[in-house]
């Protein structure tokens, strides 16, 4: 990598290109697991703001804030942005991103249902799937991460 000293010795084309650098997509992550379960959660965010958007505009906020923060991970973790602050434990961050989510989706699903409208019963429908999707990758990132790190800690 270059240093900050380099970048500015070399010639412009040379230095766009090393800034272009830190944002290359890994189009194997958006194939994997962990990418499958961050569109899936994204896709299902939006139906549903677009659901509350419909029928209870009071409801709206909560899935759009977890759209937003749902694609901020997937944009940090496809390009390995996430890799350049490495003092923050990112997989203690997406759990609780994904713990958050669970507690916000099942009350608002819940709150949603009462007002027995098609797109706020529709809304509940995706709202638990989301939940159980959630709850799926938390699983995965407690086993995966989580578990391990705690494990190899122990043996050092």
């Amino acid at each position: 990598m270059f240093s900050a000293w380099n970048l500015r010795d070399q010639p412009p084309e040379e230095r766009a290109a090393a800034d272009l650098q830190g944002f290359a997509v890994d189009k194997t992550f958006l194939s994997s697991l962990k990418g499958i379960l961050l569109e899936t959660e994204l896709a299902l965010t939006f139906v549903i703001f677009i659901c509350f958007t419909a029928s209870i505009s009071a409801y709206m906020a909560a899935a759009l804030l977890e759209f937003f923060i749902t694609l901020s991970f997937l944009f940090l973790y496809t390009t390995q942005y996430y890799q350049r602050c490495d003092r923050l434990n990112w997989p203690c961050l997406d759990f609780l991103r994904c713990v958050s989510a669970i507690i916000i989706f099942l009350v608002v699903s819940f709150a949603a249902v009462t007002s027995r409208e098609g797109a706020a019963i529709a809304a509940f429908v995706f709202g638990i799937i989301l939940v159980s999707v959630f709850a799926y990758d938390a699983f995965k990132i407690y086993q995966n991460e989580l578990v391990t790190r705690a494990s190899q800690g122990d043996q050092q």
